[in-house]
């Protein structure tokens, strides 16, 4: 998630409604969208890429991973249906039974919940369609508000990776996170690391 405040954040109040947000796989029509937020330098940069991609390059990588298994695409919708941001899943391990989330909103959609509902729609499908045991991801140590997001989801730090990811002309650390299936559907956890 893209986010320029250094502070950390308080919490959204209770009685503010979660948005209403929607998951749908990514399709070509999305590819003009996408090509925007992949050249949009402060959403790219917590992305630790380079934000210059052309449209065409984009269209490649579309048609090389439609049908690869090991990924999955979604398309962040608002409750008109206006495309609010994209929610990846991939390097997913069937058998090891894990993948990496990824989520990017708009800059001109931040702030409104988005990521916060789309996050848990992502969780849900991972754990629930997926049947994966482990989520994990990265985040910039300065991305107070993702962190935050993410440990309201339920997400754990596992620890800090030094100098991961070079971007903006110096090296950042960033913070990886987990969240595992019985913790995110409840479950007792008995079997976590008994090599069961």
């Amino acid at each position: 998630m893209n986010t320029t405040s250094d502070s950390p954040p308080s919490s959204p109040p209770s009685s503010a409604p979660a948005p209403s947000v929607t998951l749908r796989p990514l399709e070509r029509g999305d590819l003009h969208f996408v090509h925007v937020l992949n050249n949009n330098r402060s959403v790219m940069g917590y992305w630790f890429e380079e934000p210059y991609e052309s449209f065409v390059e984009l269209e490649e990588l579309y048609r090389k991973h439609i049908h690869d298994q090991s990924e999955r695409r979604f398309i962040v919708q608002d409750s008109g249906q206006e495309r609010v941001g994209l929610v990846e899943l991939v390097e997913i391990d069937h058998l090891h039974r894990r993948a990496e989330f990824l989520i990017m909103i708009s800059p001109e959609q931040q702030r409104r919940g988005y990521a916060r509902a789309a996050t848990r729609l992502a969780i849900n499908y991972a754990f629930r369609v997926l049947n994966l045991y482990k989520l994990y991801l990265l985040v910039d140590v300065d991305n107070h508000r993702a962190i935050q997001i993410y440990e309201d989801a339920g997400f754990q730090r596992e620890g800090v990776l030094i100098d991961e990811f070079f971007s903006d002309g110096r090296y950042h650390d960033v913070v990886r996170m987990c969240l595992f299936q019985p913790q995110a559907l409840g479950q007792s956890s008995a079997g976590r690391g008994a090599g069961v």
